[in-house]
């Protein structure tokens, strides 16, 4: 099994430290508030759960998720990133929460690319972004279930890929790959591969219940993503 280092201990963090923990896997969970804020959540975890600071969940993961406000990705520490280590991004840009950042908004990057450029000596896959933290929890099913649903993943190393593709089985998800990053603006916020098709139709996307998502549903939502700057 995997050691999975955490940056961020919110919603998608904390969801995914539980189903690493319910998979077997070993985690080290931090945030910006230090280890003692993590202390209620360490002990609903149990004995394969610690907290750390974001340094040293870096340094102990072998796969490393960041999730953070994206207005933090600066704060993301870079050596313990360095030689290849693979990093999860589950980072979204709200700029009425993160600021205006001028190459998102003229879509000439993605926050992954941000990301990848802050840890040039990491391996950054998208993932995780597109779901939201509820349907996350309730939707993994065993390799093989017909209901079982699939998530994108985005990166520009194939080894990485196969890395988060194997630690998105273990949870539960197949993984759809979408391409490079440069390509995982096709399930940001408000594309339509961005939370709604995990909802059961007809009701608020963050509240209903979960919806299974195949490989072809997927496949169709990502295709009609509409980027504004080539219209």
């Amino acid at each position: 099994m995997t050691t999975i280092g955490l940056i961020g201990s919110g919603n998608i963090g904390s969801t995914l430290a539980r189903l690493a923990i319910a998979a077997g896997h070993d985690v080290v969970i931090s945030n910006s508030r230090g280890p003692e804020s993590l202390s209620d959540l360490v002990e609903e975890l149990g004995p394969q759960a610690t907290a750390a600071t974001p340094e040293d969940a870096a340094r102990a993961g072998e796969v490393v998720v960041v999730t953070i406000p994206l207005k933090a990705y600066r704060d993301v520490p870079v050596e313990p990133l360095r030689h290849g280590k693979v990093v999860i991004d589950t980072m979204n840009y709200y700029p009425e929460r993160d600021g205006h950042v001028a190459e998102l908004d003229d879509e000439s990057t993605t926050t992954s690319e941000l990301l990848q450029q802050h840890l040039p000596e990491a391996h950054v896959v998208k993932a995780f972004n597109n779901i939201a933290f509820g349907h996350l929890a309730t939707l993994g099913r065993p390799s093989g279930d017909p209901e079982r649903s699939v998530l994108p993943i985005a990166g520009d190393d194939q080894p990485a890929k196969l890395i988060v593709t194997n630690v998105l089985d273990s949870l539960g998800y197949d993984a759809y790959d979408v391409g490079p990053l440069s390509e995982g603006w096709r399930y940001q916020r408000d594309e339509p591969a961005y939370v709604r098709p995990y909802a059961a139709p007809g009701s608020d996307p963050m509240s209903a219940p979960g919806h299974q998502v195949t490989a072809d549903d997927l496949k169709q939502k990502l295709e009609s993503a509409v980027r504004y700057r080539d219209m």
